[in-house]
């Protein structure tokens, strides 16, 4: 595609106008427009990026002649019309997590994508993080074999009034767990509250297994709209170290801890340990500075501009759903396991989708 990227921003609150500072960012890049429903909200808009055009009208964003791609920040419950509508015009998508309320939607979104030759790319932000990326060096490197991990994802909000705590928050990690084991769970437990007088839930903890190489395992997610302690934390467990992702620590976003406990084989005679514990150093691994944000958007532009399949791809989204779909049948069945539906992609293509990630 020569000359610039055309791009409409659909969705300019909370997050959204981090992809009109972003992609106003980047020379290949040109925001043609801005779309939100909120008067008040384009006219602050337009004072800041007096150079983007503005509307309330998401059909009169979509056929401006100049848009190439379009950026989906709506409510969740959108993101499935717009992008449909987007993909159906031939426009380049990037959706916001979650991709689609129903894996069904997802998967309707990804054959839309594949016939119109259009990109289709998740905003799994996280995924584009260099801490989450250095994580996954430590989890795929050697012969460390990975027990467990559980992250935290709490604060005093924003609440919102279209999903529940876990929605919003949980695809993050969710995708954060595909992208570092490279698979999707095989059954989910979830639990949660309505603390807040809300009809959806504003904390959540939700339990997920995975098949492993030589053992499955369990991953844990703690969300809240409600913890006046804000948490960004992500800890992996193996048999060697323990790796800790922390967003909000700007120094040391990642440690590793080199201590771990491991079965040694059977013992010789009798008294013989047979568990080997692994003491270590501390180490805080130096980490390219980036945003995870721009990294993502330049990620869309080299999809657009080189064919390349997006890291975070529409089949990574619908993978995210069908968990978060799971998530809903646990809760309301008080937490009893529930299984996920089976990944209408097979193995190999799963495979080929990880290696090129």
């Amino acid at each position: 595609m020569a000359g610039q990227i055309g791009v409409a921003v659909l969705g300019c609150g909370y997050w959204g106008v981090n992809y009109v500072r972003v992609l106003s960012e980047l020379p290949e890049v040109r925001v043609v427009v801005m779309c939100d429903q909120r008067a008040d909200r384009l006219e602050e808009l337009a004072s800041r990026f007096p150079a983007v055009g503005h509307t309330a009208q998401a059909e009169a964003a979509l056929c401006h002649p100049a848009v190439d791609a379009v950026v989906v920040c709506t409510n969740a419950a959108m993101h499935y019309p717009i992008a449909k509508r987007a993909l159906a015009m031939g426009k380049h998508v990037l959706v916001e997590k979650p991709l689609t309320m129903a894996s069904e939607q997802a998967e309707e979104l990804i054959e839309l994508a594949e016939t119109k030759s259009a990109v289709l790319l998740v905003g799994h932000t996280f995924v584009y993080n260099a801490g989450i990326r250095k994580v996954k060096e430590y989890v795929q490197s050697g012969q460390d074999q990975v027990y467990y991990l559980y992250s935290s994802r709490t604060n005093l909000g924003p609440i919102r009034t279209d999903v529940n705590a876990l929605w919003d928050l949980a695809p993050h990690d969710v995708a954060i767990f595909n992208y570092l084991l490279d698979s999707t769970p095989t059954w989910v437990s979830a639990v949660g509250v309505k603390i807040l007088g809300n009809c959806r839930e504003d904390v959540g903890f939700v339990s997920l297994g995975y098949r492993g190489d030589r053992a499955d395992i369990v991953g844990h997610i703690h969300v809240s709209w409600a913890d006046p302690h804000k948490t960004r934390e992500l800890v992996v467990v193996g048999s060697d170290r323990r790796v800790v992702f922390n967003d909000l620590n700007g120094i040391e976003q990642v440690r590793v801890f080199e201590k771990g406990i491991k079965a040694t084989p059977e013992p010789l005679t009798y008294g013989e340990h047979r568990l080997q514990i692994r003491d270590g150093d501390i180490v805080s691994p130096k980490l390219e500075i980036s945003e995870p944000l721009k990294n993502q958007c330049r990620h869309f532009v080299d999809c657009i501009t080189s064919g390349v399949t997006p890291v975070t791809n529409g089949r990574d989204g619908e993978r995210v759903v069908r968990v978060l779909q799971a998530v809903d049948r646990s809760l309301s069945l008080h937490g009893t396991p529930v299984e996920v539906a089976n990944d209408p992609c097979s193995e190999d293509e799963w495979m080929e989708s990880a290696v090129s990630a």
